[in-house]
């Protein structure tokens, strides 16, 4: 458009405005975290207000006495473990399971896949699965926060409808030449929904790295607990504080104190920012994009 309205440069301004503080909005508290994280102690523990840059002199000490701490060595350890093998089961189950749903020969699908939604809205409760876990000798282990949620509902159905929006004439063809239902899963199917499978991916990492309350539940030993586990006990509920400080003999320190809360923020925080680039180019992807020609 060559010419420009004085009412659309006013929108264009405003809406710029706007976006621009929604974006300041989002990206300061994380930014004053990370600037507080190598600010002074002891210059941070005096201060109010937005913080724009380092208080001091910048120092790493909070991050040098957080990987100092043995708990957050095996939070880290066990978080990389539930998140590898319970991405694992995740992808594996809900794709096996969303493509048998996805089948139109399948016998009762219908009454099947509302069997399958029914479970978004309703469960057992707290209780019976915390009697459930007991039972299978999962209690006080790490296959407590990988089992009993090893399958999204919600995860399921988009899989499914992900699925379902290949088309049939594809499955048809395969079928005419023999193909297995294996074969036309792991060579039709998952190449045409790997958009589909980027996103699954992504919502089951960011689930498992950001998971506390089942291992609050379910674990008692404490090199068992995840970083999240341990990261929320030391933020709200300080149990791990003197654990922690004590190694470093400051046990009565806030400042040292704050400043580990906000290095491990960073820490814990940092690895999962990560893993979003690398998966987003597979979003914008169409699902059958160049499936069918002619």
């Amino acid at each position: 458009m060559k010419y420009k309205t004085m009412g659309y440069r006013f929108f264009s301004v405003i809406n710029c405005v706007f976006l621009a503080l929604l974006a300041f909005v989002c990206f300061y508290p994380f930014y004053y975290v990370v600037v507080a994280s190598v600010s002074n102690p002891d210059d941070l523990i005096k201060f109010s207000g937005l913080l724009y840059k380092p208080l001091g002199a910048p120092t790493l000490d909070g991050y040098r006495l957080v990987f100092r701490e043995k708990l957050v060595l095996s939070g880290f350890m066990n978080t990389l473990i539930i998140l590898v093998v319970g991405l694992a089961f995740n992808m594996l189950l809900t794709v096996v399971g969303a493509y048998v749903l996805s089948l139109r020969e399948l016998l009762l699908r219908k009454p099947l896949t509302i069997l399958v939604v029914v479970t978004m809205y309703f469960n057992g409760g707290l209780i019976p699965t915390y009697l459930n876990v007991r039972s299978l000798g999962m209690l006080d282990t790490l296959w407590a926060l990988i089992l009993p949620g090893a399958i999204s509902t919600g995860n399921l159905i988009i899989m499914r409808s992900a699925f379902m929006g290949v088309p049939h004439s594809l499955v048809e063809a395969a079928k005419i030449d023999g193909a297995s239902y294996g074969r036309i899963l792991a060579q039709i199917m998952l190449p045409l929904v790997k958009a589909t499978l980027a996103v699954l991916v992504l919502y089951y990492s960011v689930g498992h790295w950001n998971s506390w309350f089942p291992a609050s539940i379910y674990l008692r030993t404490n090199s068992l607990f995840p970083l999240q586990l341990v990261l929320r006990n030391i933020l709200i509920e300080g149990t791990q504080t003197s654990e922690m400080m004590s190694d470093i003999g400051a046990s009565k320190s806030p400042q040292v104190l704050q400043l580990i809360r906000y290095s491990l923020i960073v820490v814990s925080s940092v690895p999962i920012i990560i893993i979003y680039p690398f998966l987003q180019r597979f979003f914008e992807k169409g699902v059958t994009v160049g499936a069918v020609k002619g």
